[in-house]
């Protein structure tokens, strides 16, 4: 099977990271993927396979939020696959315009498209920023009932696409998956690198979104002890705000931006807890990968964090007053060194019943079958 896989490449994020996973099991299965993001004409990554064929599409501006394309990225788009002809198109949405002319331009060749929609939710509308990402919600809806199917992650974020009058036959539950190989428990000695005795990690965006320092304000008001490290690792805009009130002195570590896959699973092996305080979440890759790597987690219930960690695979806490629930929470994390151990091994676990990347994959490439076999009602339909 030929896709056109339309997605990003770069800066990195969720959605980066489930690009690069999907397309490269895809090739791993005998596919063949195109793949079309936007970059400057002269990107290179090294990091992505040689085998799989690109398109570069012009932007004005690229964020890990959203991306401004040029009035001639869609011209480009349709030549592109006029010319690469594949079976299907696969939209892992990058929150531009050009998502919403896809449906209009696939109809026109008479190519199935199906869709991948990241953005975050909480679908209680507890916050400021999940009441905005719900407007993100509203503006999709009608454009999302073009595609043949969207592939999203949980049934919350189902439930919630249907209220906004996507129809249901359009939507598909496929939730992100984690090379359980890759992501595993493991040796690791960054935690005697920090001089740490119990380490705690966050991994992701320095973002509002994420509620870092209400993460950071328990920490500090917890008094871990010396013995104790907060590592984050990741960038965003509210690090340059936040480093200077929350130091190595209080025992955290601003790591930044990790490139490296296998430091970060080196991070996540020494760690005895991960911490995920987001306002809104999809179905945090981050997570996940840290419960493969048989770390306990503490996340909030947004998105579809909380199902992943519900019946015991780790700990929920709600969006609202997250530091007060952290800080009742840290020094238990700290002194029951059993208790971490038992949530690691219930994570992993949890991991291996409902969330690997095989069994992504295959639900893909059933999904890519069923839509397919209507390729003929379509074409005599679009004829």
């Amino acid at each position: 099977m030929h896709i056109a896989w339309l997605g990003k490449k770069s800066p990195f994020c969720g959605n980066v990271t489930y690009g690069r996973e999907i397309v490269n099991a895809l090739l791993n299965r005998g596919h063949r993927v195109s793949f079309l993001h936007f970059a400057q004409e002269d990107f290179v990554d090294k990091t992505w396979r040689s085998d799989c064929s690109e398109v570069v599409l012009p932007f004005l501006y690229k964020s890990q939020v959203y991306t401004i394309p040029t009035l001639r990225s869609s011209q480009i788009l349709m030549r592109s696959l006029k010319k690469l002809k594949p079976d299907i198109v696969h939209g892992s949405l990058t929150l531009s315009t050009l998502d919403f002319r896809l449906p209009e331009i696939c109809e026109e060749l008479n190519i199935p498209l199906i869709a991948t929609f990241h953005p975050p939710f909480d679908s209680k509308l507890r916050n400021l920023k999940s009441s905005t990402q719900f407007i993100t919600y509203q503006l999709y809806a009608p454009f999302l009932a073009n595609y043949d199917r969207t592939i999203i992650f949980s049934n919350l974020q189902k439930d919630l696409l249907i209220r906004l009058g996507v129809p249901e036959k359009r939507l598909a539950v496929i939730p992100n998956g984690v090379d359980v190989q890759k992501y595993s428990p493991g040796i690791s000695h960054f935690r005697a690198r920090v001089k740490a005795d119990r380490l705690f990690v966050y991994m992701g965006r320095i973002a509002t979104e994420k509620n870092i320092e209400a993460m950071l304000k328990a920490w500090k008001l917890s008094n871990m002890g010396p013995g104790c490290k907060l590592i984050l690792v990741g960038d965003g805009p509210l690090r340059s705000m936040l480093e200077p009130f929350y130091g190595i002195e209080d025992g955290i570590i601003w790591h930044g931006f990790e490139s490296s896959e296998e430091k970060r699973i080196e991070i996540l092996r020494a760690a005895d807890a991960f911490i995920l305080p987001s306002l809104v979440e999809g179905l945090s890759l981050s997570l996940l990968e840290a419960m493969a790597c048989g770390v306990a987690c503490i996340a909030t219930d947004a998105g579809a964090d909380g199902e992943v960690l519900e019946g015991g695979a780790g700990v929920t806490i709600e969006t609202q007053g997250v530091t007060t629930q952290l800080k009742t929470l840290l020094p238990i994390f700290r002194d029951q060194p059993e208790l971490t151990q038992l949530l690691g091994y219930k994570g992993r676990q949890r991991v291996l019943e409902r969330y690997t990347l095989s069994r992504n994959i295959t639900c893909v490439e059933k999904l890519y079958g069923e839509v397919l076999q209507l390729k003929p009602m379509q074409l005599s339909r679009w004829a």
